[in-house]
């Protein structure tokens, strides 16, 4: 079969993929650079600990503010920009992959104001839940919470595609299961923090934001529940 001069080897990534994958790199990028005083000069050693401070999630910060029923904008802002703050450049780079590859995935089938809704809901879900019940002290920063919110997408459209074909729906929960065998393991075996409460409400988020943006969803969903 003949190829156009301008037919790309791969699909292109939807837009709204690049619109939360690049913050997650250029951040990073701006981290090692100052850290290496090619930009920025002493004070950007610093630059990562001041990000953290100023947009990470604390639980501290959430339960006074759930005491006092007071919100400021600074501490609401929270909740959507601590998945582009990372502790390292690894972390930053695993989670920008996984946002290039589920999103690819989803990006084809959802609008991109529903990509948009399942990271950053599942964000504010994974957030919620790691300051309603820990008390650790510990900052909450990354995009896993989101990431495993795509995962929920992820594994809501493979389900739907198996309840159409009449197939077992089982299967679309492998990918979740074998992350979360994996972090239990490290955790084990490595020691870890608490963050996999905020990952798992990620998920679930996702997977529940998914029934609800995705075209179709909702009434798909409800057809499954009734045995039709």
């Amino acid at each position: 079969m003949d190829r156009t001069k301008d037919e790309l080897p791969i699909n292109p990534l939807p837009w709204v993929v690049w619109l939360l994958a690049v913050p997650v790199l250029a951040i990073e990028g701006l981290f090692g650079l100052g850290a290496q005083r090619v930009i920025g000069g002493p004070g950007a050693i610093g630059w990562r600990s001041n990000a953290i401070e100023q947009f990470g999630f604390f639980d501290s910060a959430f339960d006074w503010m759930l005491e006092n029923r007071i919100f400021p904008v600074e501490h609401l802002l929270r909740f959507v920009t601590y998945p582009f703050v990372h502790g390292s450049f690894t972390h930053a780079l695993f989670v920008a992959v996984f946002i290039l590859a589920l999103g690819k995935f989803i990006g084809e089938v959802f609008r991109p104001w529903a990509v948009l809704v399942v990271f950053f809901g599942s964000a504010i879900a994974g957030a919620c839940a790691y300051g309603l019940a820990l008390d650790d002290g510990y900052p909450l920063i990354g995009g896993y919470p989101a990431v495993y919110g795509l995962i929920g997408g992820f594994t809501f459209v493979r389900w739907a595609i198996l309840t159409m074909q009449g197939a077992n729906s089982l299967p679309a929960f492998r990918l979740i299961g074998m992350l979360l065998a994996v972090q239990l393991l490290f955790s084990v075996l490595f020691g870890g923090n608490s963050q996999w409460l905020a990952d798992v409400a990620g998920f679930v988020a996702g997977f529940l934001l998914s029934i609800l943006v995705s075209p179709g969803g909702l009434g798909r969903a409800l057809r499954r529940i009734r045995g039709q």
